[in-house]
């Protein structure tokens, strides 16, 4: 079968034009932008526990549009960030018409929806590039924060830093490496519904042995994809070690948390 295994929509390159693409990724705006720009024929995410405003599958159903066929998996059948865990226990949760009129529905398994979408013809056109921000808020007395859209733009400049993500919280293809690029003072992402193991929230132990506070916002508070959704709205829904004896706790808002940490 002519497909491709990719624990991040992110990872893909010129080998991803024309295949059917099974990837770890929530199926966001953001993840459905990069799959158009990158000429996958038809691609499989993860519906993060759909959330907010169903943002986990908006990529999904937006791919429609264009002609692609999208399906994403049910958060608690496989791991998020986990391509080869996707195709081996990943259940189809929910399919765009495209992938529908070949047959894959909510309830296949992924293996065979993978075989009934390489009848997926090229889509006909392709979604609008997704701004995926990067920006420096003033929050409370002046403490800075650094909102990014995606934990893939995390960089040098965040070191000692407080960076709130849209990603979801789980390890990238259980990589510990990939908890984060650069050890921010705190670290914040969506728990994507926390899916089979609780494998969305499992960066927080892997950053607090890095001396990382860290926590996930719920992903029914907050908009996956969008670090404004989870600073405006976000709930905690697990925490760190380290985040705990700074107060954090589930159910609490987070931005009130980040203001009480800032008074301390």
């Amino acid at each position: 079968m002519d497909s491709l295994l990719l624990d991040s929509i992110t990872d893909a390159d010129a080998l991803a034009k024309g295949r059917v693409v099974v990837c770890g990724s929530h199926g966001g705006m953001y993840p459905a932008a990069v799959a158009s720009g990158a000429g996958v024929r038809a691609v499989v995410f993860n519906d993060a526990g759909e959330g907010l405003e169903r943002a986990g599958v908006a990529g999904v159903l937006a791919l429609e549009g264009i002609g692609m066929a999208a399906a994403a998996v049910d958060c608690n059948s496989c791991h998020i960030g986990s391509a080869s865990d996707t195709l081996a226990r990943g259940i189809i949760s929910v399919a765009n018409d495209v992938a529908a009129g070949l047959g894959v529905m909510p309830g296949t398994p992924v293996a065979q929806a993978v075989a009934l979408l390489q009848g997926a013809a090229a889509p006909a056109g392709q979604l609008p590039p997704v701004s995926e921000s990067r920006q420096e808020l003033k929050f409370g007395n002046g403490t800075v924060l650094h909102l990014l859209d995606s934990a893939s733009l995390v960089g040098p400049q965040d070191i000692g830093k407080i960076v709130i993500t849209g990603s979801h919280g789980g390890l990238i293809g259980g990589n510990l490496k990939r908890a984060i690029k650069a050890n921010a003072r705190i670290a914040v992402f969506n728990d994507a519904g926390f899916g089979a193991d609780d494998i969305g929230v499992t960066r927080l132990p892997a950053l607090n042995a890095r001396g990382v506070v860290a926590v996930t916002v719920a992903c029914q508070t907050a908009r996956i994809g969008e670090a404004l959704s989870a600073l405006e709205t976000g709930v905690i829904s697990a925490q760190n070690d380290l985040a705990q004896a700074l107060g954090a706790q589930t159910g609490r808002g987070l931005s009130d948390w980040l203001l009480a940490i800032e008074q301390d």
